[in-house]
C-alpha cells in the first residue's frame, strides 16, 4: 500500500458521507475534543472563527493568535475555552515570540490549523523583501509549524491543517523568482503560487512527521460568502469577473453558488478531527472528502499534480529553510 501522497498516489475520495453543503455542525457530531489543545490562525473572522467555535463546542481549548487583539476579543467573546495571543504573520519575530510563549506552557499541541491568509492584494513586501502573499500564506505557516514542532510531537497524535485553495491552479511555484523581483506582478499569480507552496508543504510535512504521530492536510474551503478575504480587492474587480452588476451587487446566480461560512469551514474541521483520516495524510481535501487529481485548468476543482510533486516538495522545503533562516528538522529520515 502507498504510504505517501507524492504525485497524488492517495488522491481519491474515501466516501466521507459528506458533501459541499455539509456544515461544521454535521461534521463535528460525535467528536469529543475534551483535553485537546488547538491553535487556529485567523481564528477571529470568517471560516477561522467558525472553526474555533466548532472545536470549542466539542471541548477543545483553542488559542487564537491575532494581530488586532481588540477585534479578536469582540469576535470571540461568546466562545468558551478560547485564549487570545498577539501574533503578526508578516513579522517573523512575532511568530517566534508566540511560539516560544506556547512552548513555555509545556502543553502538547493536538491541532494546528493554519487558516489565516490574504488575497487580491497589490504588490507588497515584508521587511525581508518577500512578496506578501507568499510570506503570509506560506512562509508564516512554515515557520510557525517548525517552531511549534516540539509541542506537536509531544501530543503523540497531532494534525496540521493548512487552508489552501482551488486557486493553487493559478500558478505553480516559481523557484527562479518567487518574490516577483524580475517578473511582472499579478496578484492572482502570487496567490496561486502561495497556495501551491502550501500544498507542497503539507505533502512533505506529512512524509517527514508521520512517524511521530503528526499528520498534515491541505484543503480548499470552496467559494465562501461573507468572509474578509476580498477586503483589499479593487471595487470594479468583481464586476469585471462577472460576479457583480454595475452597482456592485452580487449577481443572484453567483450568490446561489457560494457556500455559507459554516459550509466553508466544514472541510477544515473534518481534516482536523475525522477518524476516517486516521493513518492517512499528505492529501488535499475539498467538499469534506479527499479530492480527485484534476489537470483541467478551465474549472476550479480537484488538485493539480504539480502541487503534489515529490521533487518540488523537497526542493521547496530546503528553500523555505533558507528563506526563513531556520532548520525545520523533524528528525525523520524522509
Amino acid at each position: 500500500m502507498e504510504h505517501n501522497n507524492y504525485q497524488g498516489a492517495l488522491q481519491r475520495p474515501i466516501g466521507s458521507g459528506f458533501n459541499a453543503k455539509s456544515t461544521t455542525n454535521e461534521v463535528i457530531r460525535g467528536i469529543d475534543l475534551n483535553g485537546k489543545t488547538a491553535i487556529v490562525t485567523g481564528g477571529n473572522t470568517g471560516i477561522g472563527l467558525e472553526t474555533v467555535r466548532t472545536l470549542s463546542s466539542a471541548g477543545a481549548s483553542v488559542i487564537v493568535p491575532a494581530r488586532d487583539i481588540d477585534k479578536a476579543k469582540r469576535n470571540l467573546e461568546d466562545i468558551a475555552n478560547v485564549e487570545i495571543e498577539v501574533m503578526d504573520l508578516m513579522e517573523p519575530a512575532s511568530i517566534d515570540a508566540f511560539a516560544e510563549k506556547f512552548l513555555a506552557s509545556q502543553r502538547p499541541l493536538h491541532l494546528l490549523i493554519n487558516n489565516a491568509g490574504i488575497m487580491w492584494v497589490p504588490l507588497r513586501r515584508d521587511k525581508r523583501g518577500f512578496e506578501s502573499q507568499l510570506a503570509t500564506n506560506f512562509l508564516a505557516p512554515f515557520q510557525l509549524t517548525a517552531r511549534l514542532w516540539p509541542a506537536l510531537k509531544n501530543a503523540q497524535g497531532a494534525r496540521v491543517v493548512n487552508v489552501s485553495s482551488g486557486g493553487h491552479q493559478f500558478a505553480d511555484f516559481d523557484f527562479e523568482d518567487p518574490h516577483f523581483r524580475h517578473r511582472d506582478y499579478e496578484t492572482l499569480l502570487g496567490y496561486g503560487q502561495s497556495k501551491t507552496a502550501l500544498n507542497l508543504f503539507s505533502l512533505e510535512l506529512d512524509a517527514r512527521a508521520k512517524e511521530y504521530g503528526v499528520r498534515a492536510y491541505a484543503l480548499c474551503p470552496g467559494a465562501v460568502g461573507g468572509t474578509e478575504l476580498s477586503r483589499e480587492a479593487p471595487e470594479d474587480l468583481f464586476q469585471k469577473l462577472g460576479y457583480t452588476d454595475a452597482e456592485g451587487n452580487i449577481l443572484p446566480e453567483v450568490a446561489a453558488s457560494l457556500k455559507t461560512i459554516s459550509q466553508g469551514a466544514a472541510t477544515s474541521v473534518w481534516c482536523a478531527t475525522s477518524p476516517m483520516l486516521n493513518g492517512m495524510g499528505g492529501v488535499y481535501c475539498e467538499n469534506v472528502d479527499v479530492a480527485l487529481l484534476s489537470e483541467d485548468t478551465t474549472i476550479i476543482g480537484g488538485v493539480k499534480s504539480y502541487s503534489l510533486d515529490r521533487e518540488s516538495a523537497k526542493r521547496l522545503w530546503k528553500l523555505s529553510e533558507e528563506m526563513t533562516g531556520l532548520v525545520f528538522d523533524t528528525g525523520s529520515n524522509s
